[in-house]
């Protein structure tokens, strides 16, 4: 998720809480407060989780909480400590913790505001907050900084019969290959011939257009969220800039923390789940890919803020940090946008299939085999920063909410309708990557996740810092280096920039499972470490 929108530019420097319909006397005095002062309003409800009471900002509705451990806490609290008493957050962004409090006071917000423990400051949303709104209540609304600006980034892991001895003589060529099969870096374009009728029909189709088009496998819209395709997108309310932005780059793994990594299944946990999956051996090889809806979903985003100021303005919608553009769900502009989300969402899972498709390329060439005969298929593929109407229980009785993910993942638990027959007994597959160089997790969905996180769980690490101090602490070769003594073989196309997702520049992604595992949110079933990272 980045902030990078033109028009909010200005917007996202002062990240000040001043609220449209908050007075400022209030905010003057909720500045005030001391880091004391604001921790009375925090309590430790268990030894990860922590629950934030109302007063804590203007106009809660609701509670917040945030899942911690003892070193998680640290990180997150420190962010608070620094911004108590002069109103300023880092980056031109609230603390984490003040985020999940802002949401906590949007209109037509149920249950509570939730902070998973990979959970850092972000555009409005904090990345790692989730948020359910009730469909039914007309004053509940839908904002664009609770998805993020890469709408549906995700992560979908692919398996192979391979064994780690196999790739070992090959690994420098596997990777060179998997390098110059996918397009990656910022301005990288897509070898997929595509012409405007055919990103007009992908934006509405999803998987469907892949599976048409000869890029996919029939069972891997089996092994997808949505099985690949959100059914309201409507291609006509995507902007014509967007879709100029999305043609080019379809089929492309861009840059930031996006990457494809070969992984070894290092540890299993949970020997059922893992079975079903098809990861039956330590040593065997996976394939994960990292990636989202490029500048499409950027621009969808970016627009989206432009229309829905003028709609709060119109009626008369208070929030607390201007970040936290929104319009009421069924309002023309609420409609708008997640109609665009969903094409945008559909535009990721066509770019993740088309990914799928030149790795099992890859593979197959340097095995001179087909990728059938390595059995490359999709384990599952989820999404994290996106928006679903989803059914869940408020108080005993089920409710229809409009819940936002922004840098969380669904989990849902054994016998959910809405997961793969395959999983019915073991929950759904959730896919955690790790930083750079780092282990990654897969995780299956729990009974207690739906009653406490709607079903929602971490996404991956978290950054601890911001990818300037990255700049200013590392250098490109340390980073290569440590890769190298690890026996990670590399292909980056920014080199320079390698530094920003650098392990030191992240949470530590064992402490974020391990929080997320403690509280029963979600359940480790396998952990799968890399031996090959091919990043933009």
């Amino acid at each position: 998720d980045r902030k990078g929108s033109t028009v909010h530019s200005e917007r996202a420097k002062m990240g000040d809480g001043e609220g449209i319909g908050t007075t400022d006397t209030a905010l003057v005095e909720y500045e005030k407060r001391t880091y004391n002062e604001e921790m009375r309003y925090l309590e430790k409800i268990t030894d990860v989780c922590y629950r934030i009471k109302k007063g804590f900002v203007p106009n809660m509705k609701v509670e917040g909480k945030f899942y911690v451990n003892k070193h998680l806490e640290d990180l997150c609290l420190e962010e608070l400590k620094l911004y108590a008493g002069r109103g300023g957050g880092a980056g031109g962004f609230l603390p984490a913790v003040k985020q999940i409090a802002n949401v906590a006071a949007l209109p037509g917000i149920v249950g509570t505001s939730v902070g998973l423990p990979d959970v850092h400051s972000g555009y409005g949303f904090a990345i790692g907050n989730m948020a359910a709104f009730d469909m039914d209540d007309p004053e509940s609304i839908v904002s664009p900084g609770g998805v993020g600006f890469d709408i549906n980034c995700g992560v979908r892991l692919l398996r192979t019969n391979l064994m780690e001895k196999d790739i070992a003589p090959i690994k420098e060529q596997l990777a060179q290959s998997l390098f110059d099969h996918i397009p990656v870096g910022v301005g990288s374009k897509g070898v997929i011939p595509m012409n405007a009728k055919d990103l007009e029909e992908a934006l509405e189709m999803g998987m469907d257009w892949s599976l048409r088009e000869g890029y996919a496998w029939a069972e891997d819209k089996e092994h997808c969220e949505e099985y690949g395709r959100m059914l309201q997108a409507d291609a006509s309310k995507v902007s014509q800039r967007a879709k100029k932005r999305g043609l080019p780059q379809l089929g492309t793994l861009g840059a930031g923390n996006h990457y494809a990594e070969i992984q070894i299944v290092d540890e299993i946990y949970d020997k059922q789940a893992a079975n079903r999956m098809g990861l039956n051996k330590v040593g065997q090889v996976c394939v994960m890919i990292h990636s989202g809806s490029r500048g499409l979903g950027h621009q969808v985003a970016t627009d989206a803020l432009v229309s829905m100021e003028k709609a709060m303005k119109r009626d008369n919608i208070m929030v607390n940090d201007r970040q936290l553009a929104c319009a009421r769900i069924n309002s023309e502009e609420g409609q708008n946008y997640l109609a665009a989300m969903a094409a945008a969402a559909n535009y990721a899972w066509v770019n993740r299939s088309t990914m799928t498709f030149l790795t099992r390329q890859a593979f197959a060439k340097a095995f001179q085999t087909t990728p059938d005969e390595l059995d490359m298929h999709v384990i599952y593929d989820v999404s994290h920063n996106i928006a679903k109407v989803e059914k869940h229980f408020i108080d005993g009785r089920m409710r229809t909410l409009l819940v936002h993910r922004k840098g969380s993942t669904r989990a849902f638990p054994s016998h959910h309708p809405l997961i793969p027959v395959d999983y019915q007994l073991t929950g759904q597959p959730v896919l955690i990557g790790g930083t750079m160089g780092t282990c990654s997790y897969v995780l299956t969905g729990t009974d207690v996740g739906m009653r406490e996180t709607f079903g929602s769980t971490c996404h991956g690490a978290g950054r601890a810092w911001s990818r300037a101090k990255s700049r200013r602490e590392l250098t490109y070769e340390q980073v290569l280096d440590k890769l190298a003594t690890q026996g990670i073989a590399i292909r980056v196309a920014s080199p320079k920039l390698v530094m920003e997702e650098a392990p030191e520049s992240y949470k530590d992604v064992t402490q974020v499972v391990d929080t997320c595992h403690r509280a029963d949110i979600s359940s480790k079933a396998v952990k799968l470490r890399p031996v090959a990272v091919i990043k933009g």
